[in-house]
């Protein structure tokens, strides 16, 4: 298990998910790390440049620069001891509406510092190869109101030519996803540990199009719990306990627990068919396919792993089954199941008909990786489901370019990368989190805001959010739609010229749930979910 004794500080990318990097606030920080991630605190003041056209100036050490010759400040280092604050929290706020917690749209500079492939194109190449998502006409537009900057000043003419250590910086109207309105239940806070009930459908920390809806920026805006320590994680799909330290020493006593192998997952999830009786035992080693999506599959090149299955109940159709994850592999239960025969009833990736009439069952998929990447990608496609994926519509193009440079950029290319977990569930790599794209993606299911979007830069009028109190019980927040939301929608931003239905439960909602932890002198548990009782009904 691969956990972190960590916590993001503020996301920063560019104009898409899938050339973006998000620096986290770390303890462990490499010079590799610190070199490629972007979050850098300068060894010099910073001395402003000039985009487009260049001016004669003087550049570091009061050397002369040469006519058209750009300042570019050096790089600077990585910061570890800053997490989120209030000012991250207070970019935007909540709303609550059919169910679902909302994010009002906000502005947010995205940041990136030049990588590798681009020294040498110019801007408007860089954005014509690998950010698609949005027209050059949008980018061009966006640089003549000042939106796009290089080293802090407002880039002129998109031709401009890229070098080596220059800041990207991208101003977009930025919309988020909804997730459930379920309250993010406190289970133990103690001054050591605190301890969630962390509800199916939101991230534990900013990854993809997510930043507010996510665990760690729901405690700190509505608890004002902040400087948390990541001990594990839990996919967006997926619910139930999650663990994170107060402080450093529990942090390392922790991650030692994990490293030794001496904490216990035990988890719940209902499958489709009739599991057999008895206890499971699935020791098949299991190969990352995908870094971009988190894909993987059952393949002799894989690691190995263990996970012990033993079912609960049976319906008729479906099975409850308690899973034991000995060990810590990308989806080890998810992959494991769908080995068996018996993938997660509502698993979008390990139950789809990508993977052939068998759909993985005894690893025969009779497809090659890269067609079963792309079969999987065009099914969602087809669905308007690819936020499922947490990729941009033309992320499955952006990833097989950065294979190319994965040698020389390998961090910088995994934006989204799952790593292992003990809980068999995928986390992103604390120094490559995939940051999102504001309005710059086009194959998300968004919140629908019918009135409009707000723009948060007016008045500071955004609408409050009002959480539900969590008293032991999974109600959903009461609606706080705005009747009227201020501001107006950004001209440039595409996202607010559409009108998306918000997403389903069954969407939303993985039948997967992190049951119980144990350690030598802890254990924290939840309640089943309603899907994992005997009397439950799947809706129609």
């Amino acid at each position: 298990m691969h956990s972190r004794s960590t916590m993001e500080q503020a996301a920063v990318a560019t104009a898409t998910p899938a050339e973006v990097n998000c620096p986290v606030s770390v303890e462990k920080t490499t010079t590799k790390e610190a070199t490629e991630t972007g979050k850098r605190k300068s060894d010099e003041p910073d001395e402003p440049g000039t985009c487009g056209r260049g001016k004669r100036r003087r550049g570091a050490g009061g050397k002369k620069l040469r006519p058209g010759e750009r300042y570019i400040p050096p790089p600077q280092k990585r910061n570890p001891g800053v997490s989120f604050s209030q000012e991250h929290f207070d970019e935007t706020s909540y709303y609550f509406e059919g169910g679902l917690r909302k994010v009002c749209p906000y502005y947010f500079d995205f940041k990136t510092y030049c990588k590798g492939r681009w020294i040498g194109k110019s801007l408007l190449e860089v954005f014509k190869s690998e950010f698609r998502a949005e027209s050059i006409e949008y980018y061009q537009r966006a640089c003549k109101e000042g939106r796009i900057r290089l080293n802090e000043t407002p880039v002129e003419d998109l031709s401009v030519v890229l070098r080596n250590n220059d800041h990207m910086k991208n101003t977009v109207h930025r919309h988020e996803p909804p997730v459930v309105g379920r309250p993010v239940e406190v289970l133990v806070d103690d001054g050591e540990v605190l301890v969630v009930d962390k509800p199916a459908s939101i991230p534990v920390h900013p990854c993809g199009r997510f930043r507010h809806n996510t665990v760690i920026f729901i405690l700190g805006k509505e608890r004002g719990i902040s400087e948390l320590h990541t001990v594990h994680r839990l996919d967006r799909l997926t619910s139930g306990v999650l663990l994170f330290a107060r402080t450093l020493e529990t942090s390392k006593k922790l991650d030692q627990l994990v490293r030794d192998r001496q904490l216990e997952k035990e988890y719940v999830c209902r499958v489709e068919g009739e599991f057999p009786e008895g206890e499971v035992v699935c020791e098949e080693p299991i190969l990352v396919v995908s870094f971009k999506i988190g894909l993987c599959r059952v393949d002799p090149k894989g690691k190995e792993c263990r996970t012990v299955f033993q079912r609960l109940t049976f319906n008729g159709k479906t099975s409850v089954v308690r899973c034991l994850p000995l060990t810590g592999r990308t989806h080890q239960i998810r992959v494991h199941l769908q080995y068996l025969g018996f993938p997660i009833l509502n698993d979008p990736i390990y139950g789809s008909s990508a993977w052939g009439p068998h759909r993985g069952k005894g690893g025969l998929v009779g497809k090659s990786n890269e067609e079963l990447v792309q079969a999987l990608v065009a099914e969602h496609r087809s669905q308007e489901s690819l936020h499922l994926l947490d990729i941009a519509d033309d992320g499955i193009v952006i990833e097989q370019e950065a294979e190319k440079n994965k040698t020389s950029e390998k961090v910088e290319t995994l934006d989204g990368t799952s790593e292992v977990n003990d809980s068999g569930e995928s986390q992103p790599t604390q120094t490559d989190v995939q940051a999102p794209a504001g309005c710059s993606s086009s194959g998300e299911t968004v919140d629908e805001v019918s009135q409009g979007c707000t723009d948060l830069n007016a008045n500071n009028t955004s609408v409050k959010s009002q959480p539900a109190e969590s008293n032991g019980n999974q109600t959903e927040a009461t609606d706080t739609t705005p009747k009227t939301p201020p501001g107006s929608s950004d001209h440039l931003c595409s996202e607010c010229k559409l009108v998306r239905p918000d997403p389903t439960k069954r969407e939303l909602i993985m039948y997967l749930h992190a049951l119980r932890y144990k350690g030598p002198d802890f254990e924290y548990s939840t309640r089943l979910p309603d899907w994992a009782k005997e009397d439950w009904v799947e809706d129609d």
